[in-house]
């Protein structure tokens, strides 16, 4: 079942009397019980997409295409007023934003951060929030939660801090949770100790989990489907097996390229992506990609036609078998 329907999304930001589009014509679906990973250098619009989700983007700058729609739980988000937006973020939405330790209040005592999400959903009503918010401590892993509760957050180390911000989450009880790079800044044992518990929080709970990250091993272990994002565009999209094992952008095998390998030699240099992403106001008029695409750089498309193409139109999303999308001229 479809909770999140995202068809034709594109937001730009005018600034200073520039227009940078920084998302352009985003469409996808998120089932109910589903985790989709959204893949992509930093800068391709990762973030952007996930808060435009709930418009929690400032308007202005941020502007929305008239043919952006975005539905949750059947509710038309760009269509909502104030307190109706308010509605879908504390019932519907949550968020875990990267940095916990920027995301959290450092002069309040967590017990009273978790309560406020708590008495949010409850519209006020104050009975048993000390036990609620016990056992969401208790829930998301958190030693001792009847002292820890009381702690201030540079108290707690960043793994604490970041099962903090989940319980937050999870304390509105909503349909979707959005990971922003939930694992930024911690070391590999935290990782995995996160990780875990976000896979047995959809276990548990039925919970879908958009899950934004440019680790590609994070995806192979958790998603079921991948987005993969570059310069405000999606470029390919497919079941998480379909990407690893089959991917068909020149995009996305760059990228799995460039993941290290057990076995290779020591000699070996690693495979990377020449240049960077560009910002906004100097994306490509075709391809966004096609100034560092290895297809064209190594001149292995011998059509003019073809190479004029890549780099004067902009490709379509399509349907390249059940279930696997592209955006490429390259692919029939």
């Amino acid at each position: 079942m479809k909770i999140l329907e995202v068809e034709n999304l594109s937001v730009e930001f005018r600034v200073e009397g520039k227009i940078l589009p920084v998302v352009s014509q985003l469409s996808f679906s998120l089932n109910k019980g589903e985790i989709l990973a959204i893949v992509g250098e930093s800068g391709c619009g990762k973030s952007v997409s996930c808060m435009s989700l709930t418009r929690l983007l400032p308007e202005p700058p941020a502007f929305y295409s008239p043919e952006s729609s975005i539905s949750i739980a059947e509710k038309s988000v760009l269509q909502l007023n104030k307190k109706e937006l308010r509605g879908v973020r504390r019932e519907n939405i949550s968020y875990i934003f990267q940095e916990p330790s920027s995301s959290l209040n450092p002069v309040f005592r967590i017990d009273d951060q978790i309560a406020e999400a708590i008495l949010l959903r409850k519209d006020g009503h104050s009975a048993d929030v000390k036990n609620e918010i016990i056992d969401l401590l208790t829930r998301v892993g958190i030693p001792d939660p009847e002292k820890r509760m009381n702690c201030y957050p540079h108290e707690l180390s960043g793994g604490m801090q970041q099962r903090v911000m989940i319980a937050m989450a999870l304390a509105g009880k909503p349909d979707i949770l959005i990971a922003d790079e939930p694992t930024t800044a911690l070391d590999v044992t935290i990782q995995a100790q996160i990780l875990d518990l976000l896979k047995h929080i959809r276990e548990r709970d039925g919970m879908s989990i958009i899950l934004v990250t440019h680790n590609l091993g994070i995806v192979a272990d958790m998603a079921d489907r991948v987005i993969v994002m570059y310069a405000g565009h999606s470029l390919e999209s497919a079941s998480a097996q379909e990407i690893i094992f089959n991917p068909k952008h020149p995009y996305t095998k760059a990228l799995m390229n460039a993941v290290p390998k057990l076995g290779i030699s020591e000699k070996s240099r690693l495979e990377t992506i020449p240049g960077t992403v560009p910002s906004p106001e100097d994306y490509a008029v075709g391809c966004r990609f096609s100034d560092r695409c290895p297809l064209l750089l190594e001149k292995e498309i011998n059509n003019k036609d073809l190479r004029s193409l890549c780099t004067e139109k902009v490709p379509e999303w399509k349907e390249i078998k059940k279930g696997h999308y592209c955006r490429c001229h390259c692919l029939k």
